[in-house]
């Protein structure tokens, strides 16, 4: 065990340290922003908040979508510490491009390109999973958010407001509203824990597995590896939400449209519930942000029509970045495979 502490097998989890503090600033947004927005948490509270109940939606419900991160896109004997570490830094780079950006993206989408990058290189890709489970998930969930918020918003929420109900103080103001809008908060960041610290702890554990020569062995002590995974990821996520959190939240929270409170727990408990769903039935890593993003536009199209949300310029860079991110995380993963195989190293 001292040989691999001391060897490259700890790259890979300095690696992936850094790329959940990406995940966590990139993260904060889909799970805090409606309350953010709402008015109702301080940025100050966000962080800390955040990464406990990432914590625990990782060590309670993340166990499918580690394994299917780990071992189910592409053959796991690819998985020693070299490939995991290009994965790793692959969509750390990305995810880096679009924090910087203040664009809230999908890690999950990220990290199943960087993945089966090397799958496709070594003609290693389970096809069956990605192209029929893993991405029909990516368009089928938002496409489901829109629908609901958008169903919700025209037929239960607008009813409501033209009662007068959403702008009354009394309702508003009500410690019952501003309580289930924080619940909604922590749910939608416990969600994020079940399914994209995943992103970064799967491939670790098939690694880890791999190194020690355990290969395909399961039982009490793959889980106990892929705990140890988690507790390593998963508290990176509270720091990536201190550095970068401010300026997603003000993106996603206040730029799209000013919502009100009960819209915020509309659009939490909608984009939350289809994550964890995708996370418990099929462990299919997939993205919050879109989700989150979805909801919010069946709520902005249901109070102001399509033509005054989707001509926001917030929107359109949305889009763009959600495409760049997860192209840069495939490219850079599938040319230092390459390399590497070419000098070696695989």
């Amino acid at each position: 065990m001292d040989s691999l502490v001391n060897s490259p097998f700890i790259i890979p989890f300095i690696i992936s340290m850094f790329l959940a503090i990406n995940m966590g600033g990139s993260g904060t947004g889909p799970a805090f922003s409606v309350a953010f927005g709402a008015n109702v948490l301080k940025k100050n509270s966000v962080p800390a908040l955040f990464g406990l109940m990432v914590f625990l939606g990782a060590i309670i419900a993340g166990k499918a979508t580690s394994a299917t991160m780990g071992k189910e896109l592409v053959n796991p004997e690819l998985m020693n510490y070299a490939q995991v570490s290009i994965i790793l830094f692959a969509v750390s780079i990305s995810l880096l491009v679009a924090n910087l950006f203040g664009i809230p993206q999908s890690t999950s989408q990220s990290t199943v390109l960087a993945v089966i990058a090397p799958g496709i290189y070594f003609h290693e890709l389970n096809t069956r999973k990605v192209f029929l489970e893993v991405i029909p998930t990516w368009f089928i969930l938002p496409i489901i958010a829109f629908i609901l918020s958008l169903l919700i918003g025209k037929y239960i929420y607008t009813p409501l407001r033209r009662r007068g109900y959403t702008i009354s103080s009394r309702i508003n103001d009500h410690y019952m509203l501003r309580g289930a809008i924080i619940f909604a908060s922590l749910y939608v960041a416990f969600s994020i824990g079940a399914n994209n610290v995943a992103n970064a702890s799967g491939p670790l554990t098939s690694m880890t597995m791999n190194e020690l020569g355990l290969g395909n062995q399961g039982g009490r002590l793959l889980t106990l590896i892929m705990i140890m995974s988690t507790m390593i990821v998963a508290p990176s996520f509270g720091i990536g939400s201190s550095l970068f959190g401010e300026k997603i939240l003000k993106n996603t929270g206040k730029e799209l449209f000013l919502f009100g409170r009960i819209e915020a727990v509309i659009i939490a408990v909608i984009s939350a519930s289809l994550l964890l769903a995708a996370s418990l039935i099929k462990g299919i890593p997939t993205s919050l942000v879109q989700l989150n993003v979805g909801a919010i536009l069946g709520i902005g199209v249901a109070r102001l029509g399509p033509r005054n949300i989707f001509r926001k310029t917030s929107v359109r860079k949305f889009f763009l970045m959600w495409l760049i991110a997860p192209i840069i995380a495939f490219l850079i993963s599938w040319y230092l495979t390459f390399l590497a195989d070419k000098y070696g190293y695989l």
